[in-house]
């Protein structure tokens, strides 16, 4: 039988064990009268030692431990709840799927951006493609300096793919469009000389099966910073950014 981590996202199950340690605190300290920040923070240490249990990352631990004290805290700073709303409903539309994809926005340097550049196929008329293109800086750049290309992105949370779209909208070249890497009609990498994901390492084992099924020989599939276990790349390119970027190369 599965194990809970591989049939729910790590966020899901945080929640659960959240709740768990509430439900548990509540019977813990019912014969005591403890504050409001004493209980929260029973909570979160329950909360962190269910997560430790499950086998969570050690960030989760934290968030974990943290949650219900800030949650207190902030109630005590007596800030209008519409001031939450409205950051929920931008974070919604800024991550959206990420609780379930765990890819969340990352933005590539420049830096990046000219290092790709470099990889670009000699000829004309090349099609190249951005899984994940957040708010459209690799695709506008490339669109730019090798105007004889086509450049395609995807991008599945709403916000950034509107930015994007706004950004891209003056190129002839360029297009963006709202939805799921793993769509196979809007995303087939068969028909792309240049596939490039700046994702996060959760993805990287079924994107690199999709790639093998679909991408052409001698097409370049390319990941920035994050490797594909058990496969090693034909070229690395280290990049003098803020975060001394690598660009992972794999030639099909």
């Amino acid at each position: 039988m599965p194990a809970l981590s591989e049939k729910l996202p790590p966020s899901v199950i945080a929640l659960l064990l959240q709740a768990a340690a509430l439900a548990l605190s509540v019977f813990a300290a019912h014969p005591f009268e403890l504050t409001a920040l004493s209980f929260a923070l029973l909570c979160g240490l329950l909360a962190m030692s269910f997560s430790y249990l499950a086998g969570q990352e050690s960030w989760w631990m934290l968030i974990q431990l943290v949650f219900a004290p800030a949650l207190v805290l902030m109630l005590t700073l007596n800030i209008p709840p519409l001031y939450f709303l409205i950051a929920f409903l931008l974070m919604l539309l800024v991550y959206w799927s990420t609780y379930q994809t765990q890819v969340p926005l990352y933005l590539s340097s420049n830096k990046v951006w000219r290092a790709l550049e470099d990889l670009l196929p000699v000829e004309e008329n090349f099609r190249f493609i951005d899984l994940g293109s957040g708010l459209g800086g690799v695709l506008t750049y490339l669109a730019t300096v090798r105007p004889d290309g086509h450049y395609s992105g995807i991008e599945s949370a709403p916000l950034p793919f509107l930015w994007s779209w706004l950004r891209t909208r003056t190129y002839s070249n360029c297009e963006v469009h709202w939805g799921s890497i793993w769509d196979e009609q809007l995303c087939n990498l068969a028909q792309y000389e240049v596939v490039f994901a700046y994702l996060s390492p959760v993805p990287m084992q079924r994107l690199w099966h999709k790639a093998r099924t679909e991408m052409r020989p001698g097409t370049l599939f390319i990941s920035s910073t994050f490797n594909i276990p058990g496969y090693e790349p034909d070229q690395h390119i280290t990049v003098d950014d803020l975060h001394q970027s690598i660009v992972l190369v794999w030639r099909m």
